[in-house]
């Protein structure tokens, strides 16, 4: 019983005495596009440890160098100044002298408004935690809590994180790092509204003006939202917040466990393709919160914030999710089957048409995200291929050869509900390659052997024809036969030079600038003066390279450009189509 009451008593102390870790966030100039952090480290006593900030943020498969906005860092304690040195690019050093309670201040320049970074000026305040909080590494694991002071004049917090239990004004707390980092938040006058869909309360906040209508939104939102929570049959989250900025410019949007923030054109809320496009980016992140953010490979968490996390499946997480993006819009009734059929087609035609696709396996594509989907180069057209627009193929191809090959009794939708309860729900990790392989094999009874050699991490051609017959579709492929320079400009100026065509062959190089054709000054678009000639022929081109005169000859070629066409000759539907193509 002593022995008991011993445990007991140092369980209660070790409970008391646990560190803790909170931020403070204030913005007190913020037409300066600076940040006021102050991180306080108590009952962490040690003669020094180290603060990291993260170098990318999950989601986003570049590594940004976040602590490059980092400005003025000290350490305190009890007002006495701790030692302080910075020992890589990402870490400091603070020698607290085994103090109970260091406080931490540094400022984050923060004046890049995505959604995966930071920003704030006099209008209003939006940040990414990878970019703002400083972690110690071995308490990654502890409660977090975030107080928000925002600019006197702004009166709302937009944000998923929970309120602190007990806490005044903007006070939240995270059960960890992750979650906290994986929180953005919108400080200002947002405007801001709810609705109820799935069962889950979604919060939305409206940075900026626009044409939206609100009572619109909260129905066509409620329609997406409750498709792609049809798919698995249950949405993991009770509340969800969405972050829109409204803009001159736009820029995609970034998935978080509990939330998203999207950017669009201030004016994309008119019918029409612009708003259904809007549509497309709410169901593409929404859909992430299953597919990224639960259904995950091994290597997106737990996550190292100091290095790249490689891996080859993104051709799933994000491939698999722009193919839903478009789909459930369908499901949801917003686009006709015209429509679907339309988008479907444009995919195909664009990887097909991409040399790259050719030459980069959509594995590779994954893997080498890092170093080549984010800083892509003048010749990254003829070399990559994007795991978004070729993961979506893939997904198509297997939707209709898993519907056929079960006779309509499993899907795509199988797929993504067996990841998510086996190795979400029942296994708690990500799964592998090999386990990616397997979960298709299984929903599906195909050997999947030659598929993944031939088109994950090889580059051939789909069996279009085949693949939509089996959905009673007919396929005609139509070869583009005129001649082209196979070039793309800005004014006269080369900026592309395609593989395989006239230029390419010929020597043209990006940057030339053209001059003339043939003896002729080129005034107008450069197509002009080769349309309509034989194949073959050769052509003169006046070319200015670095300032120096000199002409190139070359031959020409045909374009080559293939276009697909998909249509129901029948106007009949079979049971693959019917299964499919259904608006649940």
């Amino acid at each position: 019983m002593k022995k008991l009451l011993f445990i007991l008593l140092i369980l209660s102390s070790s409970l008391l005495h646990a560190t803790n870790i909170s931020y403070e966030v204030s913005m007190n100039e913020p037409h300066t596009h600076y940040y006021n952090v102050k991180m306080s480290v108590t009952d962490y006593e040690k003669d020094y440890f180290d603060i990291q900030m993260p170098v990318w943020s999950p989601g986003s498969y570049l590594v940004r160098e976040f602590a490059k906005g980092v400005e003025g860092l000290t350490a305190t304690f009890n007002k006495k100044m701790l030692k302080t040195e910075k020992i890589n690019k990402n870490t400091w050093r603070i020698y607290a002298e085994k103090a109970n309670n260091v406080v931490i201040n540094y400022n984050v320049y923060a004046f890049e408004l995505s959604v995966r970074t930071s920003f704030v000026d006099a209008s209003h305040a939006y940040f990414n935690g990878t970019s703002m909080f400083m972690f110690i590494d071995e308490l990654r694991n502890t409660p977090h809590n975030l107080t928000i002071i925002p600019f006197k004049d702004w009166k709302k917090v937009s944000t998923s994180l929970p309120k602190l239990k007990g806490g005044k004004g903007f006070q939240y707390q995270a059960p960890d790092y992750d979650i906290l980092v994986d929180s953005p938040v919108e400080i200002g006058n947002q405007v801001t509204f709810d609705f109820t869909s799935a069962g889950v309360v979604h919060h939305v906040a409206m940075y900026g003006k626009g044409n939206y209508d609100i009572e619109t939104l909260k129905t066509d939102m409620g329609k997406v939202t409750q498709a792609c929570t049809d798919v698995f049959g249950v949405n993991p989250n009770k509340e969800y917040t969405f972050i829109i900025h409204n803009l001159t410019h736009f820029g995609g949007g970034l998935e978080h466990l509990s939330s998203t923030t999207l950017e669009v054109d201030r004016w994309t809320y008119s019918e029409g393709s612009a708003y259904k496009g809007f549509l497309s980016l709410v169901a593409h992140e929404y859909f992430h919160l299953w597919n990224v953010k639960r259904i995950r490979p091994q290597a997106l968490g737990p996550f190292d914030y100091n290095n790249e996390n490689y891996t080859s499946l993104l051709w799933v997480m994000e491939g698999f999710t722009s193919y839903y993006d478009e789909l459930l819009l369908y499901r949801a009734g917003i686009y006709d089957e015209e429509s679907i059929m339309k988008k479907f087609k444009g995919s195909i035609n664009n990887i097909e048409n991409q040399p790259g696709n050719k030459v980069q396996p959509v594995a590779h594509s994954s893997f080498d995200a890092w170093i080549k989907a984010y800083r892509p180069n003048e010749n990254s057209y003829n070399t990559t291929i994007s795991y978004y627009s070729k993961g979506s193929v893939v997904a198509n191809m297997l939707d209709l050869m898993i519907i056929n090959k079960t006779k309509g009794k499993k899907s795509l939708d199988n797929v993504m509900q067996h990841l998510y309860n086996e190795y979400y729900k029942k296994q708690g990790r990500g799964f592998t390659p090999d386990e990616m392989k397997k979960t298709l094999e299984t929903v599906s009874g195909l050997n999947m052997d030659a598929f993944f050699e031939k088109y994950i991490n090889g580059t051939q051609t789909f069996d279009y024809k085949t693949i939509f017959g089996y959905a009673g579709l007919t396929v005609d492929i139509v070869v583009d036969d005129n001649v082209s320079l196979g070039v793309s400009t800005s004014g006269n100026k080369i900026k592309k030079v395609y593989r395989g065509t006239s230029a390419y062959v010929g020597g043209l190089n990006v940057n030339d600038e053209i001059l003339a054709i043939d003896g002729y000054r080129v005034h107008s678009d450069i197509s002009d003066y080769i349309l309509g000639r034989p194949i073959g022929e050769e052509v003169s081109i006046l070319i200015s390279r670095d300032d120096i005169i000199q002409t190139i000859t070359l031959p020409l070629l045909a374009k080559g450009s293939k276009r697909f066409f998909i249509f129901n000759e029948s106007g009949k539907k079979n049971s693959v189509h019917k299964k499919w193509l259904s608006q649940k």
